[in-house]
C-alpha cells in the first residue's frame, strides 16, 4: 500500500502540470495560503529543462511561498532562490511576454525592502509594446492581468481594451 501511494505521488510531481491550469490557478495564489501551497505543490514537479513559462511560474511559486515562512532567514533564502530563478528564465528567453508579466506581477506585490522592484517600467513597457503580437488565449490572460494591475493607469491600460 506505501508503495502504491509513493509511486502515485512520484506520477504526481513528475508529470508537468498544463500551462492552461497553471494560468488558471495564478490570479489566486495570493488570496490564501492554501491556494498559494497547492500552487507550489503542482510546480513542485518542474525543472529548469522544463518550458521557460512554466519555470517562471515555478519561480513566482517560491517567491511568494517565502511569504510563509516562520523564520526571517528562511524568508529571505527562500525569496532569493525564487527571484534567481526568475531572473535566470527572463535571460533565457528575454522576449516571452508572459514571463515578463509574471515579473511585473511579483514586482509590483512585493514590499519596497526587498529591493525587487527594479525592472517594472521596463517590463510595462515590453508588455505594452508586444500586447497586440499575442494570440487570442494568451491576450486575454494579459488583459485580465494589465486591468487588474497595480503597475497600470487607468490610461494606461487603454492599450488592451
Amino acid at each position: 500500500m506505501k508503495f502504491l501511494l509513493s509511486l502515485l505521488l512520484w506520477i504526481n510531481f513528475a508529470v508537468t502540470p498544463d500551462l492552461a491550469s497553471i494560468r488558471k490557478m495564478y490570479p489566486d495564489v495570493t488570496k490564501s495560503e492554501t491556494n498559494a501551497k497547492e500552487f507550489t505543490e503542482k510546480l513542485a514537479g518542474v525543472s529548469t529543462n522544463d518550458d521557460p513559462v512554466l519555470v517562471a511560474y515555478k519561480a513566482a511559486s517560491i517567491l511568494l511561498d517565502s511569504k510563509f515562512k516562520d523564520k526571517l532567514k528562511n524568508k529571505i533564502d527562500r525569496f532569493k532562490e525564487g527571484a534567481k530563478l526568475l531572473e535566470s528564465t527572463i535571460k533565457i528567453d528575454p522576449d516571452n511576454i508572459e514571463i515578463r508579466m509574471i515579473r511585473l506581477s511579483i514586482q509590483e506585490n512585493v514590499p519596497g525592502i526587498t529591493g525587487y522592484k527594479k525592472n517594472i517600467k521596463e517590463d510595462k513597457k515590453f508588455i505594452t509594446a508586444h500586447y497586440a503580437e499575442q494570440n487570442g488565449a494568451l491576450k486575454n490572460y494579459l488583459k485580465d492581468f494589465v486591468l487588474q494591475s497595480k503597475s497600470f493607469s487607468d490610461k494606461e491600460k487603454q492599450f488592451v481594451k
